[in-house]
């Protein structure tokens, strides 16, 4: 999400894509499909709503804990501190459940 013109950040404005330094629009396509939210004092306001990240997150070869297939979507987070291994969260291709390894 960043501007063909000039490189920088595009922000969501009404529907569009808007560039932060020149001004230049774009429509929203299937690619931009993300959930951005901007946070004001006491409200949280959901400005594009996706409808699912399994296109663009990652696959890896690992076998589910339910049903046995072989692929798995995978997300890296940190949950705990930061001198501590990250958590592997993965989500079956074939049936959609989740389970994490540490």
């Amino acid at each position: 999400m960043f501007c063909k013109k000039c490189g920088s950040l595009m922000r969501p404005v009404d529907k569009k894509l808007q560039c932060t330094r020149c001004g230049a629009e774009s429509e929203i396509n299937a690619a931009d499909r993300v959930t951005i939210t901007e946070k004001g004092r006491n409200s949280e306001t959901k400005v594009i709503d996706g409808e699912g990240t399994q296109g663009t997150l990652p696959k890896t070869n690992i076998e589910c804990e339910k049903c046995g297939h072989n692929e798995a979507y995978f997300v890296i987070r940190q949950t705990r501190a930061a001198d501590e291994p990250e958590t592997m969260i993965y989500e079956c291709c074939k049936c959609g459940h989740r389970w994490r390894r540490y």
